[in-house]
């Protein structure tokens, strides 16, 4: 590199302030934690009215070959999973993240059979709408 650009290009560099990261807001991920862990209580319970009330508004679920687009249409599609007496599938949270601004948080964890053996694993991406309130906004499995 010359030296006429090597040096401008240092000197940004070293005027370039390093962006402080804020602390993780542990009460954040405290009430997404609970949220994801009482949103999958709703398949334990068979209550299909509250897992819906878990989903915003214009939340996207991927669950089958086209992704389902809004609360109606992701309660219309989850609906077979609470037909049965016996959930066919359980979830729990292992990571819960929650970006500095507070608004946005990530929870991922396995999804168990009956049997309780891991068949995949979830992410959700879960949005602030209140204080201390979170609705899921995506949901994709693997």
């Amino acid at each position: 590199m010359s030296r006429w650009l090597a040096a401008p290009i240092a000197a940004l560099l070293g005027a370039a302030p390093l962006q402080a990261q804020r602390p993780i807001d542990s009460t954040a991920v405290a009430q997404v934690r609970a949220t994801e862990v009482a949103f999958a209580k709703t398949m334990a319970d068979r209550d299909h009215a509250a897992f819906t009330g878990f989903v915003a508004e214009e939340a996207i679920f991927f669950t089958g070959p086209e992704p389902l687009r809004g609360r109606a249409a992701v309660a219309a599609g989850w609906k077979r999973f609470f037909e049965r007496p016996e959930a066919p599938f359980s979830w729990s949270p292992d990571t819960v993240e929650v970006l500095a601004t507070g608004d946005l948080a990530l929870t991922t964890g396995p999804v168990l059979n009956p049997a309780g053996v891991e068949v995949g694993r979830f992410n959700s991406i879960w949005r602030r709408v209140g204080p201390g309130v979170w609705k899921v906004v995506f949901d994709k499995g693997s």
